[in-house]
Protein backbone atom coordinates (compact mmCIF):
# COMPACT_ATOMS: atom_id res chain seq x y z
CA UNK A 1 0.00 0.00 0.00
CA UNK A 2 1.45 3.37 -0.92
CA UNK A 3 1.54 6.54 1.19
CA UNK A 4 -0.68 9.43 0.22
CA UNK A 5 -0.32 13.09 1.19
CA UNK A 6 -2.73 15.90 0.47
CA UNK A 7 -2.02 19.58 1.13
CA UNK A 8 -4.88 22.02 0.94
CA UNK A 9 -4.10 25.66 1.48
CA UNK A 10 -6.82 28.25 1.25
CA UNK A 11 -6.14 31.95 1.39
CA UNK A 12 -8.43 34.87 0.37
CA UNK A 13 -6.18 37.91 0.98
CA UNK A 14 -2.61 38.99 0.48
CA UNK A 15 -0.24 39.13 3.43
CA UNK A 16 1.97 42.19 3.85
CA UNK A 17 5.68 42.23 4.96
CA UNK A 18 4.77 43.64 8.36
CA UNK A 19 2.09 41.03 9.14
CA UNK A 20 2.38 39.18 12.37
CA UNK A 21 3.33 35.58 12.69
CA UNK A 22 0.14 33.58 12.39
CA UNK A 23 -0.57 31.13 15.18
CA UNK A 24 -0.60 27.54 14.19
CA UNK A 25 -2.85 24.87 15.59
CA UNK A 26 -2.45 21.24 14.77
CA UNK A 27 -5.54 19.12 15.23
CA UNK A 28 -6.44 15.67 14.11
CA UNK A 29 -9.18 15.50 11.47
CA UNK A 30 -12.37 14.16 12.94
CA UNK A 31 -13.44 12.66 9.63
CA UNK A 32 -10.33 10.56 9.47
CA UNK A 33 -10.22 9.59 13.11
CA UNK A 34 -12.12 6.40 12.43
CA UNK A 35 -9.88 5.53 9.55
CA UNK A 36 -6.85 6.06 11.72
CA UNK A 37 -8.20 3.80 14.38
CA UNK A 38 -9.08 1.11 11.86
CA UNK A 39 -6.07 1.29 9.56
CA UNK A 40 -3.42 2.32 12.06
CA UNK A 41 -2.91 5.65 10.26
CA UNK A 42 -2.57 9.23 11.29
CA UNK A 43 -4.06 12.39 9.88
CA UNK A 44 -3.06 15.90 10.98
CA UNK A 45 -4.70 19.13 9.97
CA UNK A 46 -2.74 22.41 10.06
CA UNK A 47 -4.91 25.43 10.67
CA UNK A 48 -3.48 28.92 10.14
CA UNK A 49 -5.34 32.04 11.08
CA UNK A 50 -4.49 35.62 10.12
CA UNK A 51 -6.05 38.29 12.35
CA UNK A 52 -8.01 41.00 10.71
CA UNK A 53 -6.60 44.48 10.46
CA UNK A 54 -3.00 43.39 10.07
CA UNK A 55 -2.57 45.45 6.91
CA UNK A 56 -2.87 48.78 8.59
CA UNK A 57 -6.52 49.59 9.16
CA UNK A 58 -8.12 48.08 6.04
CA UNK A 59 -10.84 45.60 6.71
CA UNK A 60 -9.43 42.26 5.76
CA UNK A 61 -11.49 39.26 6.70
CA UNK A 62 -9.97 36.63 8.89
CA UNK A 63 -8.59 33.80 6.81
CA UNK A 64 -7.55 30.36 7.61
CA UNK A 65 -5.64 27.63 5.90
CA UNK A 66 -5.57 23.91 6.28
CA UNK A 67 -2.77 21.46 5.76
CA UNK A 68 -3.95 17.90 5.94
CA UNK A 69 -1.26 15.23 6.36
CA UNK A 70 -2.74 11.73 6.41
CA UNK A 71 -0.28 8.93 7.17
CA UNK A 72 -1.41 5.40 6.54
CA UNK A 73 0.25 2.25 7.66
CA UNK A 74 0.93 -0.53 5.22
CA UNK A 75 -0.65 -3.31 7.12
CA UNK A 76 -0.42 -5.63 10.06
CA UNK A 77 3.16 -6.58 9.28
CA UNK A 78 4.30 -3.06 10.26
CA UNK A 79 2.33 -2.88 13.50
CA UNK A 80 5.50 -3.35 15.49
CA UNK A 81 6.93 -0.18 13.99
CA UNK A 82 3.72 1.82 14.09
CA UNK A 83 4.54 3.73 17.28
CA UNK A 84 7.99 4.80 16.14
CA UNK A 85 6.86 5.80 12.64
CA UNK A 86 3.94 7.79 14.03
CA UNK A 87 6.25 9.67 16.36
CA UNK A 88 8.66 10.45 13.52
CA UNK A 89 5.78 11.60 11.31
CA UNK A 90 4.53 13.89 14.05
CA UNK A 91 7.94 15.48 14.47
CA UNK A 92 8.38 15.92 10.71
CA UNK A 93 4.88 17.35 10.28
CA UNK A 94 5.43 19.83 13.07
CA UNK A 95 8.79 20.89 11.64
CA UNK A 96 7.36 21.33 8.14
CA UNK A 97 4.35 23.22 9.46
CA UNK A 98 6.57 25.62 11.42
CA UNK A 99 8.79 26.19 8.40
CA UNK A 100 5.75 26.72 6.17
CA UNK A 101 4.12 29.17 8.54
CA UNK A 102 7.31 31.21 8.98
CA UNK A 103 7.96 31.37 5.25
CA UNK A 104 4.83 33.52 4.90
CA UNK A 105 6.08 36.02 7.48
CA UNK A 106 8.15 38.14 5.05
CA UNK A 107 11.55 36.76 6.06
CA UNK A 108 11.77 38.94 9.16
CA UNK A 109 11.98 36.01 11.54
CA UNK A 110 14.23 32.97 11.47
CA UNK A 111 12.93 29.44 11.21
CA UNK A 112 12.58 27.52 14.45
CA UNK A 113 13.54 24.30 12.76
CA UNK A 114 17.25 25.01 13.33
CA UNK A 115 18.75 23.17 16.30
CA UNK A 116 19.15 25.18 19.45
CA UNK A 117 22.64 23.91 19.94
CA UNK A 118 23.89 25.99 17.00
CA UNK A 119 23.16 29.31 18.70
CA UNK A 120 26.14 29.30 21.15
CA UNK A 121 28.44 28.23 18.34
CA UNK A 122 27.22 31.10 16.16
CA UNK A 123 27.74 33.50 19.03
CA UNK A 124 31.30 32.24 19.52
CA UNK A 125 32.00 32.58 15.81
CA UNK A 126 30.63 36.13 15.77
CA UNK A 127 32.61 37.22 18.82
CA UNK A 128 35.77 35.36 17.74
CA UNK A 129 37.68 35.76 21.00
CA UNK A 130 36.45 32.82 23.13
CA UNK A 131 36.74 30.27 20.36
CA UNK A 132 40.16 31.57 19.29
CA UNK A 133 41.51 31.48 22.84
CA UNK A 134 40.18 27.98 23.33
CA UNK A 135 41.78 26.81 20.10
CA UNK A 136 45.10 28.39 21.00
CA UNK A 137 45.10 26.69 24.40
CA UNK A 138 44.20 23.41 22.80
CA UNK A 139 47.00 23.71 20.24
CA UNK A 140 49.46 24.68 22.98
CA UNK A 141 48.42 21.68 25.06
CA UNK A 142 48.85 19.40 22.08
CA UNK A 143 52.29 20.86 21.34
CA UNK A 144 53.40 20.37 24.94
CA UNK A 145 52.01 16.86 24.92
CA UNK A 146 53.91 15.98 21.76
CA UNK A 147 57.12 17.77 22.80
CA UNK A 148 57.19 16.56 26.40
CA UNK A 149 59.34 13.48 25.75
CA UNK A 150 61.89 15.56 23.82
CA UNK A 151 61.97 18.20 26.58
CA UNK A 152 62.52 15.53 29.24
CA UNK A 153 65.34 13.97 27.25
CA UNK A 154 66.99 17.36 26.69
CA UNK A 155 66.77 18.28 30.39
CA UNK A 156 68.16 14.91 31.39
CA UNK A 157 71.07 15.39 28.97
CA UNK A 158 71.85 18.83 30.38
CA UNK A 159 71.67 17.56 33.95
CA UNK A 160 74.02 14.67 33.19
CA UNK A 161 76.52 16.90 31.38
CA UNK A 162 76.54 19.58 34.09
CA UNK A 163 75.80 17.42 37.12
CA UNK A 164 78.84 18.64 39.08
CA UNK A 165 78.19 22.31 38.39
CA UNK A 166 74.50 22.02 39.31
CA UNK A 167 75.35 20.15 42.51
CA UNK A 168 77.81 22.88 43.48
CA UNK A 169 75.22 25.58 42.81
CA UNK A 170 72.55 23.86 44.89
CA UNK A 171 74.99 23.28 47.73
CA UNK A 172 76.14 26.90 47.78
CA UNK A 173 72.57 28.20 47.76
CA UNK A 174 71.38 25.95 50.60
CA UNK A 175 74.47 26.80 52.65
CA UNK A 176 73.80 30.52 52.20
CA UNK A 177 70.15 30.20 53.29
CA UNK A 178 71.05 28.16 56.37
CA UNK A 179 73.83 30.44 57.62
CA UNK A 180 72.01 33.68 56.84
CA UNK A 181 68.94 32.60 58.81
CA UNK A 182 70.96 31.51 61.83
CA UNK A 183 72.99 34.73 61.93
CA UNK A 184 69.81 36.82 62.02
CA UNK A 185 68.48 34.65 64.84
CA UNK A 186 71.64 35.10 66.89
CA UNK A 187 71.61 38.86 66.37
CA UNK A 188 68.02 39.06 67.58
CA UNK A 189 68.75 37.08 70.76
CA UNK A 190 71.20 39.75 72.06
CA UNK A 191 72.45 38.53 75.47
CA UNK A 192 70.96 35.09 74.97
CA UNK A 193 72.92 34.37 71.82
CA UNK A 194 74.93 31.17 71.66
CA UNK A 195 78.67 31.53 71.23
CA UNK A 196 78.91 27.88 70.25
CA UNK A 197 76.39 28.41 67.47
CA UNK A 198 78.38 31.37 66.15
CA UNK A 199 81.62 29.35 66.17
CA UNK A 200 79.87 26.48 64.35
CA UNK A 201 78.60 28.85 61.65
CA UNK A 202 82.06 30.32 61.19
CA UNK A 203 83.69 26.88 60.84
CA UNK A 204 80.94 25.70 58.49
CA UNK A 205 81.48 28.66 56.16
CA UNK A 206 85.27 28.28 56.21
CA UNK A 207 85.16 24.53 55.50
CA UNK A 208 82.63 24.95 52.67
CA UNK A 209 84.77 27.59 50.97
CA UNK A 210 88.01 25.60 51.32
CA UNK A 211 86.36 22.43 50.03
CA UNK A 212 85.02 24.26 47.00
CA UNK A 213 88.36 25.74 46.01
CA UNK A 214 90.18 22.48 46.66
CA UNK A 215 87.76 20.60 44.39
CA UNK A 216 88.42 23.04 41.55
CA UNK A 217 92.06 23.68 42.34
CA UNK A 218 93.20 23.30 38.72
CA UNK A 219 90.76 25.98 37.59
CA UNK A 220 92.18 28.46 40.15
CA UNK A 221 88.76 29.95 40.89
CA UNK A 222 90.15 31.92 43.81
CA UNK A 223 91.88 34.23 41.32
CA UNK A 224 88.53 35.94 40.78
CA UNK A 225 88.63 37.20 44.38
CA UNK A 226 91.66 39.33 43.55
CA UNK A 227 90.44 40.50 40.11
CA UNK A 228 92.44 37.97 38.10
CA UNK A 229 91.26 35.55 35.43
CA UNK A 230 90.97 31.85 36.36
CA UNK A 231 92.42 29.02 34.29
CA UNK A 232 89.09 27.88 32.86
CA UNK A 233 89.27 26.51 29.31
CA UNK A 234 87.31 26.82 27.14
CA UNK A 235 85.85 30.04 28.46
CA UNK A 236 82.32 30.03 27.04
CA UNK A 237 79.25 31.89 28.17
CA UNK A 238 78.01 29.18 30.55
CA UNK A 239 81.46 28.73 32.02
CA UNK A 240 81.74 32.47 32.72
CA UNK A 241 78.27 32.49 34.27
CA UNK A 242 79.11 29.56 36.54
CA UNK A 243 82.46 31.03 37.67
CA UNK A 244 80.85 34.41 38.42
CA UNK A 245 78.10 32.69 40.46
CA UNK A 246 80.60 30.67 42.48
CA UNK A 247 82.67 33.80 43.16
CA UNK A 248 79.59 35.72 44.26
CA UNK A 249 78.58 33.04 46.75
CA UNK A 250 82.13 32.86 48.06
CA UNK A 251 82.14 36.60 48.75
CA UNK A 252 78.83 36.23 50.58
CA UNK A 253 80.38 33.51 52.71
CA UNK A 254 83.28 35.81 53.59
CA UNK A 255 80.89 38.60 54.57
CA UNK A 256 78.82 36.28 56.75
CA UNK A 257 81.98 34.93 58.36
CA UNK A 258 82.98 38.47 59.33
CA UNK A 259 79.52 38.96 60.88
CA UNK A 260 80.04 35.82 62.91
CA UNK A 261 83.25 37.31 64.26
CA UNK A 262 81.32 40.43 65.31
CA UNK A 263 78.79 38.23 67.10
CA UNK A 264 81.61 36.65 69.11
CA UNK A 265 82.74 40.02 70.47
CA UNK A 266 81.60 40.74 74.06
CA UNK A 267 78.85 43.33 74.52
CA UNK A 268 80.95 45.41 76.93
CA UNK A 269 83.55 45.87 74.18
CA UNK A 270 81.14 46.55 71.30
CA UNK A 271 77.57 47.46 72.19
CA UNK A 272 74.67 45.90 70.35
CA UNK A 273 73.86 49.22 68.74
CA UNK A 274 77.44 49.53 67.49
CA UNK A 275 77.29 45.94 66.24
CA UNK A 276 74.24 46.86 64.15
CA UNK A 277 76.23 49.65 62.50
CA UNK A 278 79.08 47.25 61.81
CA UNK A 279 76.70 44.77 60.18
CA UNK A 280 75.34 47.53 57.99
CA UNK A 281 78.77 48.78 56.93
CA UNK A 282 80.03 45.24 56.25
CA UNK A 283 77.08 44.49 54.01
CA UNK A 284 77.41 47.69 51.99
CA UNK A 285 81.15 47.16 51.44
CA UNK A 286 80.50 43.56 50.46
CA UNK A 287 77.89 44.55 47.88
CA UNK A 288 80.28 47.01 46.24
CA UNK A 289 82.99 44.34 46.14
CA UNK A 290 80.59 41.80 44.62
CA UNK A 291 79.68 44.30 41.89
CA UNK A 292 83.32 44.87 40.92
CA UNK A 293 84.63 41.28 41.18
CA UNK A 294 83.19 39.82 37.92
CA UNK A 295 84.35 42.74 35.76
CA UNK A 296 87.73 41.27 34.57
CA UNK A 297 86.15 37.93 33.72
CA UNK A 298 83.42 39.45 31.55
CA UNK A 299 85.97 41.70 29.83
CA UNK A 300 88.06 38.68 28.92
CA UNK A 301 85.05 36.83 27.56
CA UNK A 302 83.69 39.74 25.51
CA UNK A 303 87.04 40.67 23.96
CA UNK A 304 88.92 37.39 23.47
CA UNK A 305 86.01 35.07 22.69
CA UNK A 306 85.34 36.92 19.40
CA UNK A 307 88.94 36.71 18.17
CA UNK A 308 88.20 33.55 16.20
CA UNK A 309 86.02 35.61 13.84
CA UNK A 310 88.89 37.86 12.83
CA UNK A 311 88.96 41.65 12.97
CA UNK A 312 85.19 41.93 12.70
CA UNK A 313 84.64 39.73 15.72
CA UNK A 314 87.33 41.54 17.69
CA UNK A 315 85.79 44.93 16.92
CA UNK A 316 82.36 43.68 18.03
CA UNK A 317 83.86 42.28 21.22
CA UNK A 318 85.51 45.60 22.05
CA UNK A 319 82.25 47.45 21.49
CA UNK A 320 80.37 45.02 23.74
CA UNK A 321 83.05 45.39 26.42
CA UNK A 322 82.71 49.17 26.20
CA UNK A 323 78.93 48.93 26.64
CA UNK A 324 79.42 46.60 29.61
CA UNK A 325 81.90 49.03 31.17
CA UNK A 326 79.44 51.93 30.84
CA UNK A 327 76.63 49.90 32.42
CA UNK A 328 78.91 48.84 35.23
CA UNK A 329 79.88 52.46 35.97
CA UNK A 330 76.20 53.44 36.07
CA UNK A 331 75.48 50.61 38.52
CA UNK A 332 78.38 51.60 40.77
CA UNK A 333 77.24 55.21 40.71
CA UNK A 334 73.85 54.13 41.99
CA UNK A 335 75.46 52.15 44.81
CA UNK A 336 77.76 55.01 45.75
CA UNK A 337 74.92 57.09 47.20
CA UNK A 338 73.79 54.26 49.46
CA UNK A 339 77.37 53.62 50.53
CA UNK A 340 77.86 57.27 51.51
CA UNK A 341 74.71 57.25 53.66
CA UNK A 342 75.86 54.08 55.38
CA UNK A 343 79.29 55.53 56.18
CA UNK A 344 77.66 58.72 57.50
CA UNK A 345 75.37 56.75 59.81
CA UNK A 346 78.27 54.56 60.96
CA UNK A 347 80.42 57.54 61.92
CA UNK A 348 77.69 59.69 63.47
CA UNK A 349 76.23 57.03 65.76
CA UNK A 350 72.77 58.64 65.75
CA UNK A 351 70.26 57.77 68.45
CA UNK A 352 66.52 57.33 68.25
CA UNK A 353 64.46 59.65 70.46
CA UNK A 354 65.63 61.63 73.49
CA UNK A 355 67.13 60.46 76.77
CA UNK A 356 64.40 59.63 79.28
CA UNK A 357 64.51 60.90 82.87
CA UNK A 358 64.09 58.78 85.99
CA UNK A 359 60.63 60.14 86.60
CA UNK A 360 59.55 59.17 83.10
CA UNK A 361 60.95 55.68 83.58
CA UNK A 362 59.20 55.23 86.93
CA UNK A 363 55.91 56.39 85.44
CA UNK A 364 56.34 53.91 82.61
CA UNK A 365 56.93 51.06 85.06
CA UNK A 366 60.75 50.87 85.03
CA UNK A 367 60.58 47.85 82.67
CA UNK A 368 61.25 47.90 78.94
CA UNK A 369 58.26 46.58 76.98
CA UNK A 370 60.59 44.84 74.50
CA UNK A 371 63.16 43.01 76.61
CA UNK A 372 61.00 42.88 79.79
CA UNK A 373 64.00 43.97 81.92
CA UNK A 374 65.10 47.15 83.62
CA UNK A 375 65.86 50.08 81.36
CA UNK A 376 69.38 50.36 79.98
CA UNK A 377 70.05 53.78 78.50
CA UNK A 378 66.32 54.54 78.18
CA UNK A 379 65.09 56.56 75.22
CA UNK A 380 61.75 58.38 74.96
CA UNK A 381 60.13 58.48 71.54
CA UNK A 382 57.88 61.19 70.11
CA UNK A 383 54.85 59.32 71.42
CA UNK A 384 56.40 59.39 74.95
CA UNK A 385 56.85 55.62 75.10
CA UNK A 386 60.16 54.58 76.65
CA UNK A 387 62.42 51.72 75.58
CA UNK A 388 66.01 50.64 75.96
CA UNK A 389 68.31 52.25 73.44
CA UNK A 390 69.54 48.87 72.16
CA UNK A 391 66.05 47.38 72.00
CA UNK A 392 64.48 50.25 70.10
CA UNK A 393 67.48 50.44 67.76
CA UNK A 394 67.01 46.79 66.81
CA UNK A 395 63.27 47.39 66.38
CA UNK A 396 63.81 50.26 63.97
CA UNK A 397 66.11 48.08 61.90
CA UNK A 398 62.92 46.55 60.47
CA UNK A 399 60.04 48.86 61.42
CA UNK A 400 59.18 52.56 61.24
CA UNK A 401 56.50 52.75 63.96
CA UNK A 402 56.35 52.57 67.73
CA UNK A 403 55.98 48.99 69.03
CA UNK A 404 53.09 49.99 71.32
CA UNK A 405 50.96 52.68 69.66
CA UNK A 406 52.10 52.17 66.03
CA UNK A 407 52.89 55.87 65.63
CA UNK A 408 55.25 56.63 62.74
CA UNK A 409 58.58 57.62 64.29
CA UNK A 410 60.99 57.56 61.36
CA UNK A 411 60.60 57.74 57.61
CA UNK A 412 63.34 55.25 56.77
CA UNK A 413 64.55 51.85 57.82
CA UNK A 414 68.28 51.18 58.05
CA UNK A 415 68.74 47.84 56.37
CA UNK A 416 71.26 45.14 57.25
CA UNK A 417 71.50 46.11 60.94
CA UNK A 418 69.84 42.82 61.83
CA UNK A 419 72.76 40.83 60.39
CA UNK A 420 71.01 39.85 57.18
CA UNK A 421 72.93 39.31 53.93
CA UNK A 422 71.47 40.22 50.57
CA UNK A 423 70.41 37.16 48.51
CA UNK A 424 70.84 39.12 45.28
CA UNK A 425 73.17 37.28 42.89
CA UNK A 426 75.55 39.63 41.08
CA UNK A 427 76.18 37.83 37.79
CA UNK A 428 77.34 40.66 35.52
Amino acid sequence: MCFQSTYLVKSDSKRTLKSRESPTVMQPNSSELGAHQAGHGLSLTLLTRTPAGATGGSAVPETSGEVRVPILSSGPWESCRGGASSRRSRVSSRTSSHSHSHSHGGGHQHSHSEPSEADPADADLESGEPSTSFLELRYLFRWVQKSLPFIIILCAKLVIQHALGLAVGVGLFTTFLYVNKNIQTQVFLLDRRSKIECVWLLLFLASSTLLLYYTFLTETLYYCLIFLNPAVEPLGFWEVLWVVGVTNFTLKFLIMGFKCLILLLPSNLVTYRAQGRWYMLTEEVGQVYQAVAPTPLWFRYLVTYQEVDGNTGLTLGVLLALVYFILKLLGLYGQWGSFQKTVRIFLSGEHTGAAATRSQCSEAGAICPICQAEYRDPRALLCQHIFCDECIALWFNREKMCPLCRTAITDKVHKWRDGATSPYLQIY
